[in-house]
Protein backbone atom coordinates (compact mmCIF):
# COMPACT_ATOMS: atom_id res chain seq x y z
CA UNK A 1 0.00 0.00 0.00
CA UNK A 2 1.60 3.30 -1.10
CA UNK A 3 1.60 6.49 1.91
CA UNK A 4 -0.95 8.42 -0.21
CA UNK A 5 -3.24 5.80 -0.10
CA UNK A 6 -2.95 4.93 3.53
CA UNK A 7 -2.65 8.57 4.48
CA UNK A 8 -6.18 9.44 2.50
CA UNK A 9 -7.40 5.94 4.92
CA UNK A 10 -6.22 7.62 7.63
CA UNK A 11 -7.65 11.07 7.34
CA UNK A 12 -11.08 9.74 6.17
CA UNK A 13 -11.23 7.78 9.22
CA UNK A 14 -10.07 10.98 11.40
CA UNK A 15 -12.51 12.92 9.57
CA UNK A 16 -15.44 10.59 9.81
CA UNK A 17 -14.77 9.85 13.34
CA UNK A 18 -15.27 13.21 14.64
CA UNK A 19 -19.04 13.78 12.72
CA UNK A 20 -21.57 14.65 14.99
CA UNK A 21 -23.53 11.28 14.53
CA UNK A 22 -23.58 9.35 18.23
CA UNK A 23 -23.03 5.68 17.52
CA UNK A 24 -22.86 5.71 13.48
CA UNK A 25 -19.43 6.56 13.15
CA UNK A 26 -18.08 2.80 13.28
CA UNK A 27 -20.51 1.84 10.50
CA UNK A 28 -20.32 4.75 8.51
CA UNK A 29 -16.57 4.42 8.25
CA UNK A 30 -17.35 0.69 7.04
CA UNK A 31 -19.60 1.49 4.57
CA UNK A 32 -17.52 4.56 3.19
CA UNK A 33 -14.08 3.24 3.12
CA UNK A 34 -15.20 0.09 1.03
CA UNK A 35 -17.13 2.53 -1.36
CA UNK A 36 -14.22 4.77 -1.69
CA UNK A 37 -11.58 1.32 -1.96
CA UNK A 38 -9.94 2.57 1.41
CA UNK A 39 -8.37 0.71 3.32
CA UNK A 40 -10.48 -0.62 6.48
CA UNK A 41 -7.75 -0.80 9.03
CA UNK A 42 -6.55 2.30 8.69
CA UNK A 43 -9.67 3.71 8.46
CA UNK A 44 -10.95 2.39 11.72
CA UNK A 45 -7.96 3.33 13.51
CA UNK A 46 -8.44 6.37 12.17
CA UNK A 47 -12.10 6.36 13.76
CA UNK A 48 -10.96 5.32 17.59
CA UNK A 49 -8.25 7.47 18.02
CA UNK A 50 -10.25 10.32 17.70
CA UNK A 51 -13.36 9.12 20.03
CA UNK A 52 -12.53 11.57 22.69
CA UNK A 53 -12.08 13.95 20.32
CA UNK A 54 -15.80 13.08 18.67
CA UNK A 55 -17.24 13.51 22.39
CA UNK A 56 -15.43 16.84 22.88
CA UNK A 57 -16.80 17.96 19.77
CA UNK A 58 -20.64 16.52 20.21
CA UNK A 59 -21.90 20.03 21.46
CA UNK A 60 -19.73 23.08 19.95
CA UNK A 61 -20.77 21.46 16.14
CA UNK A 62 -24.46 21.36 17.74
CA UNK A 63 -24.05 24.72 18.99
CA UNK A 64 -22.39 26.08 15.62
CA UNK A 65 -25.37 24.42 13.85
CA UNK A 66 -27.63 26.41 15.69
CA UNK A 67 -26.11 29.64 15.31
CA UNK A 68 -25.98 29.49 11.71
CA UNK A 69 -29.21 28.30 10.76
CA UNK A 70 -30.90 30.26 13.59
CA UNK A 71 -32.80 27.78 15.35
CA UNK A 72 -33.83 26.89 19.27
CA UNK A 73 -30.79 26.55 21.64
CA UNK A 74 -30.22 22.70 22.61
CA UNK A 75 -31.91 22.47 25.79
CA UNK A 76 -29.33 22.06 28.54
CA UNK A 77 -31.24 22.52 32.27
CA UNK A 78 -33.49 19.66 33.82
CA UNK A 79 -36.84 21.82 33.15
CA UNK A 80 -36.54 21.83 29.82
CA UNK A 81 -35.50 18.33 28.89
CA UNK A 82 -38.36 17.27 30.83
CA UNK A 83 -40.74 19.38 28.87
CA UNK A 84 -38.94 17.82 25.80
CA UNK A 85 -39.51 14.67 27.06
CA UNK A 86 -43.36 15.14 27.13
CA UNK A 87 -43.88 15.35 23.96
CA UNK A 88 -42.15 12.39 21.89
CA UNK A 89 -42.82 13.77 18.26
CA UNK A 90 -41.48 17.44 18.96
CA UNK A 91 -38.28 15.83 20.68
CA UNK A 92 -37.49 13.61 17.48
CA UNK A 93 -37.97 16.76 15.45
CA UNK A 94 -35.84 18.72 17.57
CA UNK A 95 -33.04 16.20 17.89
CA UNK A 96 -33.06 15.59 14.52
CA UNK A 97 -33.21 19.29 13.27
CA UNK A 98 -30.39 19.81 15.65
CA UNK A 99 -28.25 16.58 13.89
CA UNK A 100 -28.96 18.03 10.75
CA UNK A 101 -27.63 21.24 11.32
CA UNK A 102 -24.55 19.51 12.92
CA UNK A 103 -24.00 17.30 10.07
CA UNK A 104 -24.19 20.20 7.77
CA UNK A 105 -21.27 22.10 9.81
CA UNK A 106 -19.34 19.70 9.93
CA UNK A 107 -19.72 18.46 6.20
CA UNK A 108 -18.16 22.03 5.82
CA UNK A 109 -15.39 21.56 7.86
CA UNK A 110 -14.64 18.14 6.50
CA UNK A 111 -14.07 18.90 2.84
CA UNK A 112 -11.62 21.51 3.81
CA UNK A 113 -9.72 19.60 6.89
CA UNK A 114 -9.84 16.32 5.04
CA UNK A 115 -7.09 16.84 1.72
CA UNK A 116 -4.83 19.20 4.51
CA UNK A 117 -4.89 15.91 7.32
CA UNK A 118 -4.16 13.51 5.15
CA UNK A 119 -1.30 15.52 2.84
CA UNK A 120 0.37 16.16 6.27
CA UNK A 121 -0.65 12.21 7.56
CA UNK A 122 1.54 11.45 3.67
CA UNK A 123 4.60 13.73 4.78
CA UNK A 124 4.49 12.26 8.37
CA UNK A 125 4.46 8.37 6.39
CA UNK A 126 7.11 9.19 3.85
CA UNK A 127 9.44 10.49 6.55
CA UNK A 128 8.94 7.21 8.84
CA UNK A 129 9.43 5.26 6.19
CA UNK A 130 13.00 7.07 4.54
CA UNK A 131 14.17 6.69 8.13
CA UNK A 132 13.23 2.91 8.72
CA UNK A 133 14.32 1.15 5.85
CA UNK A 134 12.66 -2.10 6.43
CA UNK A 135 9.41 0.00 6.24
CA UNK A 136 10.63 0.49 2.47
CA UNK A 137 11.93 -3.17 1.82
CA UNK A 138 8.18 -4.50 2.36
CA UNK A 139 6.59 -2.07 0.24
CA UNK A 140 5.97 -3.03 -3.16
CA UNK A 141 7.16 -1.10 -6.24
Amino acid sequence: MTPRRLAWSLAFGVVVGINPSVGLTTLLVIMLAWVFGLNQIASQIGVHAVAPLHLLLFLPFIELGVYLFHTHRLPLSRSQLEHLSRHPLRLFHEIWQWEWHALVVWGIMAIVTMPVLALYIRRALVLLMRRNRTLMSGAPE
